[in-house]
């Protein structure tokens, strides 16, 4: 009976030693480690939010610099506003000769016009509304600045003409204005851009900072159960070998008997 008793202990162990080889988890069973599984499972939920933060973050980095993109040639547009307006107040030219110029002028403010309707999977580029972009697993936002194309230091710009000399040197004002105003916006994204960058940076440091802690907590050491493996086998069958002499053992008396 005793020896029985220690073969079940030693096919017990064998067992878990194998269960924990096989799934590469030392946490088999609540039994095993209760306030491991625990702390485990709260590292799990936060390691997946995490990586939920972070495509939120990579999302909203995306939406900047699609942000810049436009903003790239809207200064573009504005800069050849800029030199038509001078242009135009050329005393060499007529007024058939700035009509032409206030063409190409007009073109391009429509373009800018065009540009401010324009979305990222649907939300408004350039409504200047500040979106709030989750930062972290507690779901703390940052608020992002937004950048607004319909504001009048622009729709003043769009709205000019340089069809006559006076109208021109009124143009060319506007037209600074905004190109002023566009720098500060340009600004604003590159602060939003780098500040998410660091942002995404951290919760990559924390995510493997946390899947280095939860690994310690439940993943296996194979050199170490490998040991336990090879013992608790051995001991199973030496348990079965020796179960076996104690049951055959009986006969040797009976023979003293006969």
């Amino acid at each position: 009976m005793n020896g029985a008793r220690m073969l079940a202990d030693s096919s017990a162990a064998l067992s878990k030693s194998l269960a924990r080889l096989s799934s590469g988890s030392k946490i088999t069973s609540p039994a095993d480690d209760a306030a491991g599984l625990a702390v485990s499972v709260r590292f799990d939920a936060q390691i997946s939010r995490i990586g939920a933060a972070s495509s939120n973050i990579g999302n909203a980095i995306s939406f900047n610099q699609t942000q810049d993109g436009y903003m790239g040639k809207v200064s573009n547009a504005l800069n050849r506003m800029s030199e038509l307006s001078v242009l135009s107040q050329d005393v060499t030219k007529s007024d058939s000769d700035r009509a032409l110029y206030n063409a190409e002028f007009t073109q391009l403010g429509s373009y800018i016009n065009d540009t401010a309707t324009k979305q990222f999977n649907g939300v408004n580029l350039f409504d200047g509304t500040a979106l709030n972009v989750t930062t972290d697993s507690e779901g703390n936002t940052l608020a992002t600045t937004g950048v607004n194309l319909a504001a009048s230091a622009y729709t003043t710009a769009t709205g000019s003409t340089i069809d006559t000399a006076a109208n021109a040197a009124t143009a060319l004002t506007n037209v600074k204005a905004a190109i002023d105003q566009l720098s500060k916006d340009r600004a604003n994204l590159g602060a939003n851009i780098s500040v998410l960058g660091s942002y995404n940076d951290q919760l990559s440091v924390l995510k493997d900072n946390l899947s280095s802690a939860n690994s310690r907590i439940k993943d296996v050491d194979v050199a170490t159960e490998s040991t336990n493996f090879a013992k608790a086998n051995i001991l199973v069958q030496a348990g079965t070998s020796m179960l076996a002499q104690a049951n055959s053992s009986s006969q040797s008396v009976l023979k003293l008997l006969q």
